[in-house]
């Protein structure tokens, strides 16, 4: 009986040499190469295969414009708002709703009014607009305008009934007052024509020009150059001007200085 308690403690020892690092590297040294970690699962023949989580960095994330459901759905509310304006216009009882529905889509966006009201609400403006206007907007409601370009009025706002023809030596109009383009191109009756949509909600409207230097929604500092005037053999040009008010033009001479 002592003789396999013996037996049994030299089989512990030798166990204990074997685990010390000085025995590994005598199992080096014979040329013996290390054995890698066996698993339970691997012992007894289940091989475990490597898994992968799904994660946010290797999902494909896709623009909005590009992903499906979204797509849908604007179509499904688009499809929405145009059955709901047919039904406004084709039922007598909405006659109330139809005037509204009517001026939300022939009423022209107030960008610039809204880009002063979110700057005086957050500090900064709309990115539509660019930074660097030194005039407030109370300075700018508070002062009186000098014309686009100095001159003579040829035709008053009495003989045209929407602005005026002003004849002048200068070879550019420019901005009374700062705001957003809301139209760049040819008129019938003022030719190629400029207009500017102001924080108050009123338009200047620049006409008669040959060139235009600005385009469509630009913003357009106060003095700031919007186009060039057509001069004759005296060098002195015609342009026309005018300001609306909502839907009606009022004098530009009431609220400009005629040098």
């Amino acid at each position: 009986m002592s003789h396999r308690a013996d037996e049994i403690r030299k089989r512990i020892s030798k166990r204990k040499k074997e685990r010390q690092p000085g025995v590994v590297r005598n199992f080096e040294k014979k040329g013996f190469t290390d054995i890698p970690y066996v698993s339970d699962e691997e012992k007894y023949g289940q091989v475990s295969l490597p898994a992968y989580e799904a994660g946010p960095e290797n999902e494909k994330i896709l623009h909005p414009l590009f992903r499906s459901d979204l797509f849908i759905l604007k179509i499904l509310l688009s499809a929405c708002l145009v059955l709901f304006s047919a039904i406004v216009f084709k039922n007598n009882t909405f006659q109330p709703l139809q005037f509204y529905v009517h001026e939300a889509l022939n009423e022209e966006f107030q960008f610039a009014a809204a880009s002063k009201w979110y700057e005086e609400k957050f500090g900064s403006p709309l990115t539509v607009f660019q930074q660097g206007s030194d005039q407030s907007g109370k300075e700018v409601e508070q002062a009186q305008f000098s014309l686009p370009a100095s001159g003579k009025v040829l035709e008053s706002f009495e003989d045209n009934g929407h602005g005026i023809m002003v004849e002048t030596n200068k070879t550019v109009v420019e901005a009374v007052n700062e705001g957003i383009v809301i139209e760049a191109g040819k008129k019938e009756e003022t030719g190629l024509t400029v207009v500017l949509q102001h924080a108050d909600g009123t338009e200047s409207w620049y006409g008669n020009l040959e060139k235009v230097n600005v385009a469509l929604y630009d913003f357009v500092q106060s003095k700031k150059e919007i186009g060039s005037i057509k001069q004759n053999e005296t060098e002195k040009g015609t342009y026309y001007f005018a300001i609306k008010k909502g839907d009606t033009f009022v004098d530009p001479v009431q609220v400009t200085s005629i040098e």
